[in-house]
């Protein structure tokens, strides 16, 4: 878990994913969740269990 100032890129980015998978985040993300799964997820992360490396939640 970094920081970033994602807010200032935001405008420039989102467009990019709802087209299709442009930045290739599909392959880099370890896991898709949906957004209910968000807090276990985060537990898996920072214990590192499940192989949890980068996760991708889908609204």
């Amino acid at each position: 878990m970094g920081q970033a100032n994602v807010r200032h890129w935001a405008p420039d980015i989102l467009p990019l994913l709802d087209e299709q998978d442009v930045l290739g985040v599909e392959d880099f993300a370890t896991h898709h969740l949906s957004l209910e799964e968000a807090p276990e997820a985060y537990r898996n992360f920072q214990e590192k269990r499940d192989g949890t490396f980068k996760v991708l939640f889908r609204p």
